[in-house]
């Protein structure tokens, strides 16, 4: 008797956390439903109006109701892209020389570093980069560039502007920046479970502390190591105060990555306050349908390269 009421108690506990993991998972699945079809119903007037020409239009008159996503999409693709060439080269040295450079006191230090960084809000770093990078840029590291390539057009073109110190390069430095910590702190994590067996086993062949990295480390945690690049490109994607005090805010598309433009993100939270009819709040929701569809492209397509990735080194 004992033991079957044993058994019933435990079928019902398995039960409850049966039922508990559907809810949480299918409350998941319920959110971003929600989420998207809430930014469809919002967009409806703003497709109805322009339709997908929207997408390719970089006209941007609250005026006269003409409005284009192409800049603020350009915008936001571009800043994103420059980050992660930042941002991805830093974190993987900075861990390598934490863990493989340094004594263990050390590495206990850095890596809470890395953590606090990750933790300071975006606004100080949009404030540290519109009155400590932004001059610097405008004042010195654009005119040096522009002496440098002053006899090579097809560079120029893309360094040439006026100096603000303001645009699409600097932006991208301020969110390479930000998301330093969060990819160095996956990449720490990754590192740290590579079973201590298979280095040593590199070092006893003769391999250096480059070739075991190459050759072992890399190869071992290369899953981790998209993951931790996806968790940044989400992070830059998504970014919106630190960006809209750097990029300028103008909707204009340009090939100088140091003139002014402007993101989907600075564009929702420098002009959704400004909404005076229903046509301008609606081109605003369809912008953000735009990143909520980049943002899940995105996260969809890493999915689909750690599968092939994970099938090819079965």
């Amino acid at each position: 008797m004992i033991k079957i009421e044993h058994v019933n108690l435990q079928s019902f506990y398995n039960l409850i956390l049966k039922t508990i993991s559907l809810v949480a998972a299918w409350f998941i699945v319920a959110i971003f439903i929600g989420m998207f079809f809430q930014l469809v119903k919002g967009s409806i007037p703003a497709f109805h109006a322009f339709g997908f020409s929207f997408l390719f239009s970089s006209e941007w008159n609250p005026v006269t109701q003409q409005f284009g996503a192409l800049t603020s999409i350009i915008g936001t693709l571009s800043t994103s892209f420059i980050a992660l060439l930042i941002a991805t080269p830093f974190s993987f040295g900075i861990v390598i020389f934490i863990l493989k450079m340094l004594p263990l006191r050390v590495q206990t230090f850095l890596r809470t570093a890395i953590d606090l960084l990750a933790g300071i809000p975006s606004i100080i770093y949009g404030m540290w980069g519109l009155f400590g990078l932004a001059p610097f840029i405008g004042n010195h590291f654009q005119p040096w560039l522009m002496h440098i390539f002053s006899n090579n057009p097809y560079a120029l073109e893309f360094i040439d502007g006026v100096p603000f110190g303001i645009g699409i390069f600097t932006a991208g430095i301020v969110m390479g920046l930000m998301v330093i910590p969060f990819i160095a702190s996956v990449i720490y994590d990754v590192f740290e479970i590579v079973p201590p067996l298979l280095e040593e086993s590199s070092y006893a062949l003769g391999a250096t502390t480059w070739e075991t990295l190459w050759y072992v480390v890399f190869p071992y945690c290369r899953l981790g190591f998209i993951g931790g690049i996806m968790l940044g490109l989400g992070r830059a994607l998504g970014e919106t105060m630190a960006v809209s005090f750097v990029i300028g805010n103008a909707h204009t598309i340009t090939t100088s990555l140091f003139s002014p433009s402007n993101s989907i993100t600075s564009s929702l939270a420098n002009e959704f306050n400004e909404t005076t009819y229903q046509l301008y709040s609606s081109v605003l929701i369809e912008m953000a349908l735009c990143l909520f569809i980049i943002t899940s492209l995105v996260v969809f397509l890493s999915h689909m390269m750690i599968n092939k990735l994970t099938d090819r080194y079965k």
